[in-house]
């Protein structure tokens, strides 16, 4: 490769980190969508700031994608304090987070991502950290161990979690304050589109811009990826961002006019197909589908139980009728015999 091309290669990928940061906004206005979180956020920060005290603890709960690292980081932003990142896998002893509380500066915001998956211990460090500012470490083994207070600098916990209902009720207690997030409505969606379309240089009609919306199952994560793959298969063809453009790239890209991709209508198929729409049970469906059954429970089926395309019972999952409809597929009721129903 010559220096011409490492140069343009460098300038690629410093414009693409650069398209990164610019997607992430610094403030609560830029921020599209959730209203409620917003204007309660905007509410706590104000506060602080008039009290000249460190805002409350925050807890943002809610799927992946919807912006929980986004809003730590405006959180930091708006409070003129820098923003410490880590995240629960990360913590796996109480030494890791005594070191991280340890080296806080006065009114530091850290964020801890998937707080839920810290270590029983560290939680319980937690606890005591986040109420009165202080933990205790133990020094020395057996007999002679002692425990040594250790007074810390006011700071903000912003803790972001996927799975809210595996967090401690004592964990949970200590926030000031939780932060719901929701799914994005096709309206909110779209203003996230046209806010990133100029940042890659791709002009995008608003009936291409609807089509992304309607497809990216209520996720700007998902709105944001789906436009760069439009925009690549534009600039490889040489065609228009128009909505024909749209949709012949993510046919390519197996994403279907409800936002399923490959594995959702694996999922689907195989419900419907192999085993007459259910009941089937999550270890069975994981097999056949050949992939493991957390990624099917916590990726896969929140998605199809909201659109309304399967349900969960007790003896499994089962398609509905809206998923015979959806997938071309008649219904053991739909193929009877008119004088059998």
């Amino acid at each position: 490769m010559s220096e011409n091309d490492l140069t343009s290669s460098n300038v690629l990928s410093e414009a693409e980190l650069a398209f990164e940061g610019a997607l992430r906004p610094s403030s609560l206005s830029e921020f599209v969508g959730q209203p409620k979180v917003r204007g309660q956020l905007e509410l706590l920060l104000k506060a602080a700031s008039m009290q000249n005290r460190t805002p409350d603890h925050i807890l943002l709960a809610g799927p992946p994608g919807l912006g929980k690292t986004t809003l730590a980081m405006i959180v930091a932003h708006e409070s003129g304090q820098p923003l410490r990142m880590s995240s629960g896998p990360a913590i796996q002893h109480a030494g890791d987070l005594a070191a991280v509380l340890s080296s806080l500066v006065p009114g530091e915001v850290l964020f801890i991502d998937e707080i839920h998956r810290m270590a029983r211990s560290a939680e319980e460090m937690l606890y005591l950290a986040m109420e009165d500012f202080r933990i205790d470490i133990m020094v020395g083994k057996g007999a002679g161990a002692t425990s040594v207070p250790l007074d810390l600098a006011p700071f903000t916990l912003v803790g972001a979690t996927t799975r809210s209902g595996l967090l401690p009720n004592p964990l949970r207690d200590r926030f000031g304050f939780t932060a719901h997030l929701e799914f994005y409505d096709d309206d909110d969606l779209a203003k996230v589109i046209e806010r990133a379309a100029p940042m890659l240089d791709f002009a995008l009609d608003g009936e291409g811009i609807a089509e992304i919306a309607g497809r990216c199952r209520g996720t700007p994560r998902i709105a944001n990826r789906l436009l760069r793959r439009v925009r690549d298969y534009s600039l490889v063809h040489g065609t228009a961002g128009d909505v024909t453009a749209v949709r012949e790239a993510l046919r390519l890209y197996d994403v279907d006019e409800l936002g399923l991709d490959r594995l959702d209508r694996a999922v689907m198929n195989t419900i419907l197909t192999r085993f007459g729409g259910g009941p089937v049970g999550l270890s069975t469906l994981a097999v056949s589908v050949g992939e493991e059954g957390e990624t099917i429970e916590s990726v896969v089926e929140p998605f199809l139980v909201r659109i309304g395309l399967l349900t969960r019972t007790p003896r499994g999952r089962m398609a509905t009728q809206l998923a015979y409809r959806h997938f071309g597929i008649a219904s053991a009721q739909e193929s009877l015999p008119l004088d059998t129903l």
